[in-house]
This record gives C-alpha cells, structure tokens and sequence, in this order.
C-alpha cells in the first residue's frame, strides 16, 4: 500500500468516527426527546387532578428550608429574597448564608427587610470551612427570614452552613441571582408527598431571566433577550432541561439537579456528610453521591425531575465570563467521574451505573475533545478538497460525500434536535409567547453552531486539562447587570 493510499484510508476512516459519534449523540437526545414528551403527557394528565390549591392549604405539608448562597449579589438579592418570601407553600423559611461578600450585599438585604442580630445557634451536623460570624433575621413574615453571615469558604461550604441552619425537613438549594415562580415549591416538593418513602431529591426546570421583564421579584413578561449570547444560551437550557432532565427521569436515570434549583431530604444530606467542598461541580457531586448512596443502602430511591417548576436565573452575557463558567462546570464534571468511577457500569447502581453514566463520559465528558478535533479534521479535510479542485493535488485523497455526511449530522442534526426541544416547550409550557420570539428562538438554534458551539467546546475541554492538571480553582464571581424591566 502506497503513502497515498495509507493517508486516504485514515482521513476517510476519521470522517467516518465523526460522523458516526455524531450521529450516535444527535439519536440518542431524539431517544431522550421520545421520552421527555411522554412524561410531559403524563405529567398534563395528571395535573387536573393534582390539587396543588389544596397542597398549598395542608396543615401537614413538610417543611422547606430554601437555602440561598451568596457571594457578592448586591446587584439581585433583594429581588431573589422578596422572590422567595412570597412564595405559595405552606410552610418554608428563607436562609441566605453570606459567604463573605465584599461589596454590599448584606447592607441591601438589611436595609430592604429590616433584619436584626440575634443569638442564634447553628449545628454542627455537617462539616464547614468558614465561621459563622453573625445570624440576623427579619421581623417581617413571621421571622421565616434568616440571613447568616459567614467567613469565606465558597459556595459548596455555605451550602453546608444552610443546611446546619435548616429546620425543617426539605432543605432546598438556589442561587443567590434566582427568581421561583410562585408555585414553584408546590410542585417541586410534591413528589415527597406522592412517594415519601422513596424520593430522596427532586429538580426543578431553570430558564433564562435575560431580556424578560421582573417586577417586585417575579418575572411577569418574558421575552428572547436581544443579544445574541444570552438568547442561544435559552435554547440551550430548553434542550438541556426540556429534553436531558425530563428524559433521564422518566428512566430513572437522572444524574444531576442544578444547583439553581432542587430539593433534598435534609436526613439525607446529613447522612452524606452535605456538599463536598472540594468540588468545583458541588451540584452534580452531591447528586451521584446520594445515587452510590442509595445503591448501597436504599434500593429504590429515586431522584426525579418536574417539568412545571421553574427558576429564573441570569446567565453571563459577555464571551468573558460565559467562558470561566463553562470551564468551571466541565471541570466539576471531570472532578465527579474521577470520584465516582467505580459506579461506572456497576448493576448495584442501576440505570446510573449502567446506561447514564457511561453516556455522560462519552456524549458530555469527552464531547468538546471530539468537537474541537472533528473542527480541526473538517478544517484539513476542506483544504484538500479546495486543493484537489484546482489541481495542486494529482490524487482524490478526500471523498466529498464523507465531508457532506459530516456536515449533516453534525449540524443539522443538532438543529433539527433544538428546534424539537421548542416545539416541546411551545406544545407543553409556552412560555415564550408572540411570533417575535418563537422566530428569534428557532433562529437561536440555528446560529449556536456558528461560532458558539465551538468556543464552549473550547472552554471545556481546557475546563477537564485543568482537571487533570489540578490547578487551583475557586468559585469566582459574575458580573451581573440585575434584575430590571
């Protein structure tokens, strides 16, 4: 076999990988899309009939500690924690642990619900980095207002400072910059209700607060943000929550709550020890931790997604800070395989063990590695044909059906799987209302593979080098422009 012929055989035998990856991950989201649309059908048939009125009136309802670290958020706390007090739920306390802002974070939160100091005593149930330093509480509301102020530690190690703090029986995590829908804990701590003896933890959706219109902390008019960033990160969040969380959990197979919305059982995070401070990705590490917990000690528990609650959040609008959150978050995840390796394809842990896991690391672990070099393949493979055309190469080393296929699946198809993620939303929620916005999001869809797709990928691959790497990290911050109509 000539040079020739031996370099033909690996560009076409490369071309074919990408392609086949490509169409392995783009069917199995369309598996995931399948599965997704029937628990939202189930989930709308079953909703004339949930009594949420009712929920919202129980006497007996469990308790719900809404635990909201901050770190520097002068910009949207005031507006997160009125979000908060005035939720439907019939029993909950508001606890924002100040992981030691330096701008002025605690003085707004004073000032706008006028707190004042009081002795009280956190536990030590969970361990913690940073000191508590002072707890104030607010008169108004029946005292369910708790701001504690704490020595910095980061936002894994206030989480745990919440959850000594916590008194009642579900502790529920958000983020500082957070906007709930009213109901938002009715319908999140539901499934406790249905199945107490099973569910463990549950997970709400997250949307993009950009561009939509707030008032007195609630989002009253949404909208596609104008700016090209934010917008495709919309489409982003659909397909992550309308197709990934809703379709692992009709499986049972779902693998991480977001940190910016979800409720767990507060004996159980006390028996997990809370969140590990030492992960970059404390969400998702807390989550397969109470999986590999509940396979060696509580068969049958489940952690489950619900479709209807919702949390509003900013997501970053400059390539700047985007990129430090996405290396940050694909770091977390590196960090979590390496932890929880041995729950990799092991029947004692399930649908996680044996099918969502070994998906993750193949489709989202190693994803931006055969992203960036299926970029640079595509790069080659082009030049050769450019140069075949005009004659500098004598030989056809590069097939241009293979170069067509690549295109097709890997970008159409990706279209093709966004827009079934908007016609999900436009069929079950329709949150985005008005031709204005159904144009802009389809349009989202299409311009995230020119330029965005790329650029994340970038981010997170470098995100898992740094992993490997083990260089120092920490949880940072992110300009916010707040919450404004």
């Amino acid at each position: 076999m000539s040079w020739v012929d031996a370099f033909t055989a690996v560009v076409q035998a490369m071309g074919w990988f990408f392609i086949a990856y490509s169409v392995l991950i783009n069917t199995s989201f369309a598996i995931l899309t399948g599965l997704a649309v029937w628990s939202y059908h189930a989930y709308h048939r079953r909703l004339d009939f949930a009594a949420y009125d009712e929920s919202f009136g129980e006497p007996l309802a469990r308790g719900v500690s809404v635990l909201m670290p901050a770190y520097n958020e002068s910009a949207t706390i005031v507006a997160s924690v009125q979000a908060m007090m005035s939720l439907r739920y019939p029993d909950f306390e508001v606890i924002v642990v100040d992981d030691g802002s330096k701008d002025d974070t605690v003085a707004r939160m004073v000032a706008a619900f006028a707190m004042v100091e009081v002795p009280i005593a956190v536990t030590k149930a969970v361990e913690t980095v940073g000191d508590v330093e002072r707890c104030l509480v607010s008169p108004r509301g029946a005292m369910n207002l708790t701001l504690v102020c704490k020595t910095n530690g980061g936002k894994a190690d206030a989480l745990n400072v919440g959850i000594n703090a916590a008194r009642k029986e579900l502790v529920c995590m958000v983020d500082a910059d957070s906007l709930l829908d009213p109901d938002a804990l009715l319908h999140v701590a539901r499934p406790f209700a249905d199945d107490p003896e099973h569910v463990v933890a549950s997970g709400g959706v997250v949307r993009v607060a950009n561009g939509s219109t707030v008032s007195n902390g609630r989002v009253v008019d949404v909208r596609m943000p104008g700016r090209w960033l934010p917008r495709i990160q919309v489409v982003e969040y659909l397909r992550a929550f309308m197709i990934g969380r809703a379709g692992w959990s009709a499986i049972g197979g779902l693998l991480i709550i977001s940190g910016a919305f979800g409720v767990f059982r507060r004996d159980v995070l006390h028996t997990v020890n809370g969140v590990d401070t030492e992960c970059i990705g404390e969400d998702a590490e807390l989550v397969v931790r109470i999986h590999r917990w509940m396979g060696n000690n509580m068969p049958g528990g489940r952690v489950v997604f619900v479709a209807e609650p919702v949390a509003w959040t900013e997501v970053p609008e400059t390539t700047g800070v985007l990129g430090k959150q996405r290396r940050r978050w694909h770091r977390g995840l590196t960090e979590v395989f390496s932890r929880h390796r041995g729950m990799m394809a092991h029947r004692r842990y399930g649908i996680i063990g044996l099918v969502t896991m070994p998906w993750f690391f193949v489709f989202e672990l190693l994803a931006p590695f055969v992203e960036i070099f299926g970029l640079a393949y595509f790069v080659v493979v082009m030049t050769l044909l450019v140069l075949q055309d005009v004659g500098v190469l004598q030989h056809d080393l590069v097939a241009l059906p293979v170069v067509v296929l690549l295109l097709g699946t890997s970008v159409a198809y990706a279209i093709v799987m966004s827009l079934l993620a908007l016609l999900g939303e436009e069929l079950s929620f329709r949150r985005y209302t008005g031709l204005r916005n159904l144009l802009v999001a389809c349009w989202s869809a299409v311009e995230e593979n020119v330029g965005y797709r790329q650029l994340t990928a970038w981010w997170r691959m470098w995100g898992t080098i740094d992993a490997l790497r083990n260089t120092r990290h920490e949880w940072g911050e992110m300009k916010r422009r707040g919450f404004g109509s």
